[in-house]
């Protein structure tokens, strides 16, 4: 197993030290039989049919509270037919980069990846920023997001393959 330090729980003592979390959800999708089949696939656990994100949780003043932020990057709709399409047919469509507020972390499908210096938050918005918004599923999507915001972060490579090999049984 690899000494990256990929647990459920948090640290503690680390003063200064916020801390970043990958979470998975389900695809959206078009209501239907299209948002049944992403809501099978992530409750059968299958790892390619999840939506994948960031959350850094401050453990420093200023924004040190009971809060953590999400950043995610994901089709600007959806649950569009046409970016199903889109999908589905390789092509390009416009992504969207989303930064929300959390009281709490999620209570599954969430793991400790490590820690960042203080203003981790900052540091977020930053990449966020930067972040081209053309989205092609399997090039340039909500995994290339994580991996590298994860990376910017920390400084680990590849989390979600690490992620993948943990949660699928296998050593690392």
């Amino acid at each position: 197993m690899s000494s990256l330090p990929f647990t459920k729980s948090t640290i503690t003592g680390r003063r200064g030290r916020d801390e970043v979390y990958v979470a998975a959800v389900p695809l959206r999708a078009t209501k239907g039989p299209a948002q049944l089949l992403v809501s099978a696939a992530y409750s059968l656990n299958l790892w390619d049919m999840q939506h994948f994100m960031v959350i850094v949780k401050p453990t420093s003043p200023p924004l040190q509270c009971s809060q953590a932020f999400v950043f995610d990057f994901q089709p600007k709709d959806p649950e569009n037919i046409y970016a199903a399409l889109a999908v589905l047919s390789g092509r390009t469509l416009p992504g969207a980069v989303l930064t929300r507020k959390l009281t709490k972390l999620p209570r599954s499908k969430c793991w400790f990846v490590g820690t960042s210096g203080e203003n981790a938050v900052d540091k977020a918005f930053n990449f966020t920023n930067t972040w081209e918004t053309d989205l092609r599923i399997g090039h340039h999507d909500c995994r290339d997001f994580t991996n590298g915001l994860v990376e910017h972060l920390t400084g680990q490579k590849d989390v979600l393959e690490h992620l993948r090999r943990i949660n699928s049984g296998g050593q690392s």
